[in-house]
């Protein structure tokens, strides 16, 4: 996919580098122990470079993450020093993924189900994970929230950041299709090599869907998910109009 080509992959992890992974996966270990007594193995859909699943792991998780870019997986494998037995990878297409085997939670995280912007796109990740979870396993997934996105709407943005390295300026400029209830976030990605001043510049476009509750809830019936929470992201609040995060907590059949 375009919008993870290799210049966005090798600068992903500064791009983020003030995203608060510990509390993250805190936040995450916590739903899992309030939702289910008995998790052990953790399905990671769109894992990027790994910074979560390597944390999860440190919570005792042994956990399989699958992205679809290769350039993603090559910077998460360097994570693996220490703990092949308890953290694997693979490249897949997570609308296509079948690997053989269950887990006792499926987790999709930093908005990877809001670039599922079809209703066959959706319903196919719906599909895989319910075929990926155990009996009583949970899937846990973050998204972009209809009813704060259309009430506080996107505006451009731009991030600065910069390592011992090189220097990153990350322009963001979106347009909304209320029709198709999607973003087209437009990213403008110039890097400056602090050794010789040479800049390379690159342009990503990230087409984002939002969801509203009656359409996920439509989806979880179809396909015996129950709904056990929703929340804003880290938080245990109800999800509002100034709510762009949302997390929702579902499970397969009973515990």
């Amino acid at each position: 996919m375009s919008q993870f080509g290799d210049l966005y992959s090798r600068y992903y992890d500064l791009l983020y580098q003030d995203k608060d992974y510990i509390a993250e996966v805190g936040y995450i270990d916590n739903l899992i122990k309030n939702y289910s007594r008995k998790t052990k193995t953790i399905l990671d859909l769109g894992c990027g470079t790994g910074k979560h699943d390597n944390l999860l792991c440190d919570k005792g998780y042994v956990v399989h993450g699958v992205d679809i870019s290769q350039e993603m997986l090559d910077i998460a494998e360097t994570r693996r020093k220490g703990k092949e037995n308890k953290l694997t990878f693979g490249c897949s297409d997570i609308t296509q993924l079948n690997i053989n085997k269950k887990f006792d939670a499926v987790v999709s995280l930093f908005h990877v189900m809001s670039y599922q912007n079809t209703n066959a796109d959706l319903d196919r990740v719906f599909t895989s994970v319910k075929s990926h979870l155990n009996e009583g396993g949970l899937f846990i997934f973050d998204f972009w929230y209809g009813p704060a996105v259309l009430t506080d709407l996107p505006k451009t943005t731009i991030k600065r950041l910069e390592d011992e390295n090189a220097k990153v300026t990350r322009i963001a400029e979106s347009k909304l299709h209320p029709q198709l209830n999607t973003i087209d976030v437009n990213f403008d990605i110039f890097v400056t090599n602090k050794k010789d001043n040479s800049s390379i510049e690159k342009k990503e476009l990230h087409t984002m869907r939002y969801f509203f509750d009656t359409e996920l809830e439509m989806l979880c019936e179809k396909h015996g998910l129950s709904i056990e929470a929703k929340y804003g992201w880290l938080n245990d609040e109800r999800p509002s109009f100034n709510t762009w995060n949302v997390v929702w907590v579902l499970q397969k059949g009973d515990l």
